[in-house]
């Protein structure tokens, strides 16, 4: 049942940031996953890559198919700390411990054993992970039903992304796996990793639990599920009907189409930048933050682009351009065009293009996400039930699915061009690093493009959604009347269930 509009209080300022910073959990986590655990299981452990990939996309896959059992369930929960907020709750400490362990593997193990450690870790992260972030971000519907304020909220929510995210990543490469000037250490050397995962599972402990207990005194507010029994047949039938919405469907087939690019894209980056493009951690941690501020910059603009132009034009938009100069580095490399490396020049151009590229691909992120939001209600009218957690779970599945596809890619590549194990900066044969552009380009260039097709098919604009909100409203109205003229006609009913005889008075 939602709540009535004219009885839930505004949404204060400080319970909009507290739940924004939940992003940051999951921002570090995500971000060490993608940046820094398939070159330490290869590079540092020993692994190869094939196996480490094919081992991240089983996890991958299985957490996928556990957050539509985890969104139904929360979509249906009943609890004096309503649907949500106990999942939340719980998630803190597990997710944190098996963060850490998951960088702290025994030494003088067979790769057989690591490879059972690096699965049940993974497993862990990505289930206990599931019970915060996707209540977390179901919440948002819930919290505001105003179109752009609720583009306003996702933003800032991926502001604390960011900041989270990239910033951990920045304080991995200058701090915990800085390099030495001999050029020893760095995040090919096993002794950082200890550190870095202590102090990042802290935060996402923290950060959690404050973001949970920011919007607690919410609850009232969050629309509750009826009370009822029902089979499992029943709810699957439930879950097929609300899925079954065109809308949906487009916003996850570009969503599929964007971690699948997404996936690989994470997976060679690393090796893009220490071998491609020869950069040290110095530049690395340079260009992190940089990305920082260009996706700074993604999340203040966002609002502005999607109310100026729609949220589907103004993503289109955003997408197109962050993917033409996403490309442009290693393509103009790959036909000659682009400064030797070590010079300050291609660094330059780099930055030029992290700033932008990070800039557009974030705002692209946000309209996404609050274009994903403005389904509940459509599938709301269709179905009569709020199912926020399951449409954002069915959204997350298939598109972690991909990106496990995408991060098998990444291993797939590698071993295709026959990169080698334990390979230094400058050392690797400039035909496997070719090869490796070659792959590359056409991939995530055909993957996005796909993506950006199937955008400009969704169908929910500004207009809709607000047609959207005056049917929900007029049926509440409606159920709300019915429920009065009930409890009218209860009162006129006498003592032990009789009625008064015709003619007479009550």
């Amino acid at each position: 049942m939602t709540a009535i509009p004219s009885e839930t209080p505004p949404l204060k300022l400080h319970t909009k940031l507290l739940y924004a910073l939940g992003a940051v959990a999951n921002a570090v986590k995500g971000r060490g996953l993608a940046t820094f655990l398939m070159i330490f299981y290869n590079q540092v452990v020993g692994l190869p890559p094939a196996t480490v990939s094919g081992v991240l996309m089983v996890a991958l896959i299985f957490d996928a198919f556990v957050d539509p059992l985890v969104g139904q369930v929360s979509d249906n929960f009943r609890s004096k700390f309503g649907r949500r907020h106990p999942f939340m709750y719980a998630a803190a400490l597990p997710v944190s411990v098996a963060y850490f362990l998951l960088w702290n593997p025994p030494g003088g193990w067979s790769d057989e054993a690591i490879v059972i450690w690096l699965v049940a870790c993974l497993l862990t992260v990505r289930l206990f992970d599931t019970f915060f972030e996707l209540p977390s971000s179901a919440l948002a519907p819930e919290l505001t039903r105003d179109y752009n304020e609720r583009t306003s909220l996702i933003s800032m929510r991926a502001f604390f992304t960011v900041v989270g995210g990239l910033g951990m990543t920045v304080a991995a490469y200058q701090y915990f796996l800085a390099e030495n000037p001999d050029g020893s250490g760095g995040i090919l050397a096993r002794d950082g990793y200890l550190a870095y995962s202590a102090v990042s599972a802290i935060l996402i402990f923290v950060v959690i639990l404050v973001s949970t207990a920011g919007t607690h005194s919410r609850i009232p507010y969050l629309s509750q599920p009826p009370t009822r029994k029902i089979t499992l047949k029943a709810m699957a039938r439930e879950v097929a009907h609300t899925l079954n919405n065109r809308a949906f469907v487009i916003a996850t087939l570009t969503g599929m189409f964007i971690a699948v690019a997404a996936g690989s894209k994470n997976g060679l980056e690393i090796y893009f930048a220490l071998y491609f493009w020869e950069l040290t951690q110095s530049q690395l941690a340079i260009l992190t933050a940089v990305s920082v501020a260009g996706s700074l910059g993604g999340v203040l603009v966002a609002p502005h682009i999607a109310r100026a132009l729609g949220k589907k034009r103004g993503a289109i938009l955003m997408f197109a351009s962050a993917l033409a100069v996403g490309i442009t580095p290693i393509t103009l490399r790959l036909i000659g065009l682009m400064p030797p490396n070590g010079t300050d020049l291609l660094f330059w151009i780099l930055l030029t293009e992290t700033f932008f590229n990070s800039g557009m691909a974030v705002a692209t992120g946000v309209m996404l996400v609050s274009m994903v939001a403005d389904v509940v209600e459509d599938a709301e009218v269709k179905t009569g039930r709020r199912s926020e957690g399951l449409l954002m779970s069915a959204d997350n599945l298939f598109k972690k699915i991909v990106s496990g596809v995408g991060i098998f890619i990444a291993g797939a590549v590698l071993s295709m061009v026959s990169f080698p194990e334990g390979a230094r900066r400058g050392g690797v044969d400039p035909e496997i690093l070719q090869n490796m552009g070659l792959i590359y380009l056409p991939l995530v260039t055909l993957l996005y493009g796909m993506g950006i097709v199937c955008l400009s098919m969704f169908n929910i604009d500004k207009a809709k959604h607000e047609d959207n909100l005056r049917i929900l409203d007029e049926a509440g109205a409606k159920a709300t009347a019915v429920a009065q003229e009930t409890r009218d006609a209860d009162a006129d009913i006498l003592p032990g269930g009789a009625t008064p005889p015709l003619g007479s008075k009550a």
